[in-house]
């Protein structure tokens, strides 16, 4: 409990909630009706809490509120706060304390089977729960998860990464096109097209192709579902890594090999800070999978 040094009043987790409700509602009636307080009561105790951070969070000119850059920069701060405290007061946690893995898309691919049933039976005492967050960190910046499986390159503030492999990309077309009756495709062969971008949780963007040979049209979506959805719909066409081809099977998408992309690395990410007791078993369980698939192979 922090204090305000103005009023000598501390502060507290409902400070928190109030700015977070604020943030996902946009709007403070929303933001008191959903935390079933009064809209003054709300307003008083966002004020209280920029007061004593010194900055403003929310942008309060236009009708639909808006955190301003400070407000973004805290926010996952106060949800990592707020998530702890929940998980903390969890009472059917407290006899076992599961190790929460996230992932936005495709998990740790063809060694995801490997990982868990490894994991159940050498420490059956912490439940391993893999858990799908459309989110660019899978929700470890906002305190939903202990780790997280990402892929690409990941720039938030407070991430530890750490490369497990790198796996070839593919392009997923609508299966009843012509690019789908080829054996492999080039980056080039989809410039013409329509382009659909995962801007939520995806890691391709025009920065893949060349500056002088880009995509002129793009379609973006916010997860794998509407990804594939429009994919297969004939709406554009896509780039992934090969592990969405086995942990993303549709009827209406062939996947096919692109020659000429970049490989795209796997990470195991966790915020740089004390967290569960078991991510270095889960850290070296992973590396160890990767390994002996590796010698596996003729």
């Amino acid at each position: 409990m922090s204090k305000d040094p103005s009023s000598g009043r501390p502060l507290e987790l409902r400070h928190l909630r109030a700015f977070l409700a604020i943030a996902d509602e946009g709007n403070v009636t929303r933001a008191a009706a959903r935390l079933r307080l009064t809209q003054p009561a709300v307003s008083r105790t966002l004020a209280a809490l920029e007061k004593h951070l010194g900055v403003l969070l929310v942008d309060r000119s236009t009708h639909h509120l808006a955190l301003t850059p400070e407000g973004v920069a805290f926010h996952d701060k106060a949800a990592a706060a707020v998530a702890a405290f929940d998980e903390a007061l969890d009472s059917g946690r407290l006899r076992t304390w599961p190790l929460r893995l996230g992932h936005a898309w495709s998990a740790f691919g063809p060694y995801t089977t490997p990982l868990l049933r490894t994991w159940q039976e050498r420490y059956p005492q912490t439940p391993l729960e893999l858990l799908r967050i459309d989110d660019r960190t899978a929700g470890l910046t906002r305190g939903e998860v202990d780790a997280a499986l990402l892929r690409g390159p990941v720039d938030a503030p407070g991430i530890v990464t750490e490369v497990l492999f790198d796996e070839a990309r593919v392009a997923a077309v609508a299966a009843d096109g012509p690019l789908a009756a080829r054996p492999s495709l080039s980056l080039g062969d989809l410039v013409s097209g329509t382009v659909v971008l995962n801007t939520v949780s995806g890691t391709t963007t025009l920065d893949l192709w060349p500056p002088h040979a880009r995509p002129t049209t793009t379609l973006t979506v916010a997860n794998t579902d509407d990804w594939l959805t429009a994919i297969a719909a004939g709406r554009g066409t896509g780039v992934s890594g090969a592990s969405t081809a086995g942990m993303h099977p549709h009827a209406g998408v062939a996947y096919r090999p692109l020659d000429d992309a970049p490989p795209l690395p796997v990470l195991l990410a966790r915020r740089d800070a004390p967290g569960h007791p078991a991510l270095p078993k889960l850290a070296a369980l992973a590396r160890e999978i990767v390994v002996r698939d590796h010698d596996a192979r003729p």
